[in-house]
């Protein structure tokens, strides 16, 4: 099996699903690294890394989702919940700026309370007070919330967004898509195909978008490869190659209601390679800082080749997440392991394709 898949790969070609769980559960470390070198070698430079400083702005804690894995919601009309006024949010920005980063990603919860109106005046002012910061508005997963509450399509409220001049919609809240995964640990987020006709809506308003996965909540293999088939298929053909990254961090499960145990650097690097080898269509794999820290820089070795240093992120935090503000100290891991980390302005966004 090794020789078919090694064999695929020099030749360019993809592997299947079978093929997949057969080299997750097989295939040693350094077959791993090979085989993901091989396929990130088809995009990049092999020592080039690359990264940017950015901050996760959670603008409210108010969410009716009711996850599982996550420690930062509250309902509404508990004691300690918050919205974040445009001032608030703009403190956090500045914060960001003085430790010269370029990049916020706006993350809450599924506000009931809120309509498009909302975010659209928030997002069109701070872009206005920061011409020289990027804005990653949202997450799928919000943005089909507040299309819902707001009584819209998905392409009506993809078409206002992009209209009041969002550029960026994330792929976040995807956590694994699996219907069977959703069922267990977040009945109140959306089906995996609804998720991707509202990632779809956003890609054919001229909106970019990521692709992102969260792994580490006990869930079988074959809901993570189904995972990834469906994003590569999606890539392929609703996508037409406009999502540019894909982020894979790690649940993190302290003060959860699900709890468990975090899942240790070896499983994540692994898992890294992996999705590496399988997302062919994707040209950046990302490793998440954020969640492994300076061992994060270990994923270059598995087929990564761009992370971002986050200054904070308060979801994350709550659960267990610590965020260290020594940037030196993990650019200097990763020049440890023989990468030339190299600061990158935001990705552009993909052009629509009529």
């Amino acid at each position: 099996m090794l020789e078919t898949i090694r064999s695929t790969l020099t030749a360019g070609g993809r592997i299947g699903v079978d093929q997949a769980a057969w080299l997750y559960e097989h295939g040693t470390d350094l077959q791993l690294q090979e085989l993901a070198g091989l396929v990130r070698g088809r995009f990049h430079p092999p020592r080039r890394a690359t990264w940017l400083k950015m901050a996760i702005v959670n603008y409210t804690n108010v969410c009716v989702a009711r996850c599982d894995y996550c420690a930062f919601f509250r309902f509404p009309g508990q004691p300690d919940t918050y919205l974040l006024s445009t001032e608030q949010v703009c403190a956090k920005i500045d914060d960001l700026v003085a430790h010269g980063g370029t990049l916020v990603g706006f993350n809450g919860g599924f506000h009931p309370d809120l309509r498009i109106e909302h975010y659209v005046e928030l997002f069109t002012e701070v872009r206005r007070r920061y011409p020289r910061v990027e804005f990653y508005e949202l997450t799928v997963a919000e943005f089909m919330f507040i299309a819902k509450r707001s009584g819209l399509s998905y392409d009506q409220a993809a078409a206002q967004f992009a209209a009041c001049g969002t550029r960026w919609i994330t792929g976040g809240g995807a956590e694994v898509l699996d219907d069977a995964f959703r069922l267990r640990h977040s009945p109140g987020k959306y089906k995996v195909e609804d998720f991707y006709a509202a990632q779809a809506a956003l890609l054919n308003a001229g909106i970019g978008s990521t692709a992102t996965m969260v792994i580490g909540f006990g869930e079988p293999l074959s809901e993570r490869l189904s995972h990834l088939e469906r994003l590569r298929l999606f890539q392929d053909e609703e996508g037409r190659g406009r999502l540019p990254s894909f982020l894979c961090w790690t649940y993190k499960p302290f003060n959860t209601e699900l709890q468990g145990q975090e899942i240790g650097i070896q499983e994540y690097l692994r898992w890294l390679a992996i999705c590496r080898v399988y997302l062919d269509n994707i040209p950046h794999l990302r490793t998440s800082v954020l969640t492994r820290n300076a061992d994060a820089m270990l994923g270059l070795a598995y087929g990564a080749d761009d992370f971002d240093l986050p200054t904070e992120d308060e979801v994350t935090q709550k659960a267990g997440a610590t965020i260290s503000h020594e940037f030196d100290q993990i650019l200097d891991s990763a020049r440890a392991l023989g990468f030339e980390p190299e600061h990158r302005p935001p990705l552009a966004v993909p052009s629509p394709i009529p």
